[in-house]
């Protein structure tokens, strides 16, 4: 498998000096100037040639492979598979791939020049400060782009070019508390915290959504914890005669841990649903230390392991990686594949077809707009689209 991951770095290298164009002729070509004109996508992706590689193109890790490549590694993977169906479909699209921590080109002086205004769509893995600056290039040089990975408005305010795949936190919040509304209405919620800023914003999201909520507000019970809180700590607030409904407010991964742990160690006599945060598509729930609770949480995104495509990707890492394919590898797929669908149907304007279905393949959509109620202005369009997983003894028992 680190092999594997090597020769696609060398080959990631090796493209990164061309263009990757195809057309209606199935042809892969690096020039384009006697073909009719094309669209052209920009993808940015961590892939840290310059750290993997030395001046002479040898690998500096010899047999190992490094951990903080792989996010940018598998969205390639995934973008790659979706090019390489674009390109057996016909469409006729160029994709330029750009390496965000390049240290020849730096993203700043990349987006500054000429080549990037003539692109068509930006689709990128990105962090907080390449978002901000994507979401300015996308403004002034109206070229939509599709941030695949950061739950993060980016400071984006009258921008309709900017779309967000993976919910915010204040979407991901308005989200739970209608799944608790609707599956839970009648019990008293207790809500597990810590303190910290993190947390109030997540509080302050839960009362927003309670403020606007149609129905009756639900039952909420504020627990905060201090770090070095106990088993005692939790069960205080249970009842061992019904059917306990906990929240744990808390991107926290160890608190989360520590919560469920806890509750776990007393299924025999609570029994506990536990709702978490969408950072829980992380944990091992298959861990005996979790055994005993019922888990939800929230995702935009999910694929379906008996989806036929799904299959089919899932065989061709085994055979070809000995490996499975992570998340990011989907969303890089499905992303590519969706929006170079509708760039070539719809040219930059995609906003007019952003609830376009037909080119789904693993995950529903729903990318609807985000309006500043102050002055009624489209801020920017995020995906609203949740699905609610249920996990009983690390298995996953629902998808709602």
């Amino acid at each position: 498998m680190k092999k594997n991951r090597q020769l696609i770095l060398l080959t990631i290298c090796a493209l990164l000096q061309w263009t990757i164009s195809f057309s209606q002729t199935d042809s892969l070509t690096t020039h384009a100037d006697s073909l009719p004109r094309r669209h052209h996508i920009a993808l940015f992706a961590p892939l840290y040639l310059d750290s993997a590689f030395d001046a002479t193109g040898q690998y500096r890790y010899a047999k190992s492979f490094p951990k903080f490549i792989n996010p940018g590694l598998e969205f390639w993977e995934g973008a790659q598979l979706a090019i390489d169906s674009m390109k057996k479909e016909g469409l006729q699209l160029e994709v330029h791939v750009y390496d965000t921590r390049a240290a020849n080109k730096p993203l700043m002086s990349l987006l500054q020049s000429e080549e990037i205004k003539q692109m068509d769509l930006l689709i990128g893995h990105v962090n907080v400060n390449e978002a901000n600056l994507l979401t300015q290039i996308a403004a002034s040089h109206t070229i939509p782009f599709i941030n695949v990975n950061l739950p993060n408005e980016a400071g984006a305010t009258n921008n309709p070019y900017y779309v967000i795949l993976n919910s915010t936190l204040k979407t991901q919040c308005a989200g739970i508390y209608k799944f608790l509304q609707k599956n839970f209405s009648v019990s008293t919620i207790v809500v597990f915290r810590k303190k910290g800023a993190t947390e109030d914003i997540l509080k302050n999201y839960f009362t927003e959504a309670e403020k606007s909520t149609l129905g009756l507000p639900l039952k909420m019970k504020y627990v905060t914890l201090e770090n070095n809180f106990t088993q005692e700590d939790i069960t205080d607030y249970l009842d061992s005669n019904k059917t306990n409904v906990c929240l744990v407010t808390s991107l926290d991964a160890f608190f989360g841990q520590q919560v469920c742990q806890h509750l776990a160690a007393v299924s025999s006599s609570y029994t506990t649903t536990v709702i978490g945060m969408p950072t829980w598509d992380q944990f091992d729930f298959e861990k005996p230390i979790f055994k005993g609770i019922e888990v939800y949480y929230s995702t935009p995104f999910y694929v379906n392991p008996a989806d036929k495509l799904a299959t089919e990707l899932h065989d061709y890492f085994r055979i070809n990686f000995y490996s499975r394919p992570s998340d990011m590898v989907f969303r890089g797929y499905e992303t590519v594949y969706h929006f170079g669908h509708l760039l070539s149907s719809l040219g930059k304007n995609l906003s007019t077809g952003l609830g376009d279905k037909k080119f789904k393949l693993f995950t529903e959509f729903d990318i609807q707009p985000v309006i500043d109620k102050q002055t009624m202005t489209l801020d920017y369009f995020e995906n609203k689209k949740l699905y609610f997983i249920k996990k009983v003894d690390g298995l996953v028992k629902a998808v709602y």
